[in-house]
């Protein structure tokens, strides 16, 4: 596991500056956010608090997925997780047509580090 994005000048999408927080702290959620190519597997999420179970591999490849699957959906309901993606949303959109952005996309495909300028 690991949010990459930060590495490439963006912000992490599909709610993932708005879920981590929620699910392992400020402080380790910025870590990981800020740390960007920082990966970490399935016990160390364990241990961190980022998951709240490691099951072990099933036959047909699938077994964290169907389990996050069932814990998704008893969350799903409990959770106003609307707004947060829509301010998301709003702070991603800003990010896509700055230089910085174009940048990190740019050193990932050419293999190099980024260099941000701030724009």
């Amino acid at each position: 596991m690991g949010l990459i994005e930060t590495t490439r000048g963006l912000l992490p999408g599909a709610g993932g500056s708005q879920r981590l927080p929620r699910m392992v702290g400020i402080t380790l959620a910025k870590e990981l956010i800020f740390t960007g190519g920082r990966r970490v597997g399935g016990q160390t999420a364990l241990e961190m608090g980022l998951v709240n179970k490691a099951v072990e591999q099933n036959q047909t490849g699938d077994a964290a997925y169907k389990a996050a699957l069932t814990l998704a959906r008893e969350i799903l309901p409990q959770v106003d997780i609307g707004s947060a993606m829509a301010i998301e949303r709003m702070c991603y959109a800003r990010v896509i047509p700055t230089r910085d952005r174009q940048e990190g996309m740019a050193a990932f495909i050419e293999k190099r580090p980024p260099r941000y300028i701030g724009e």
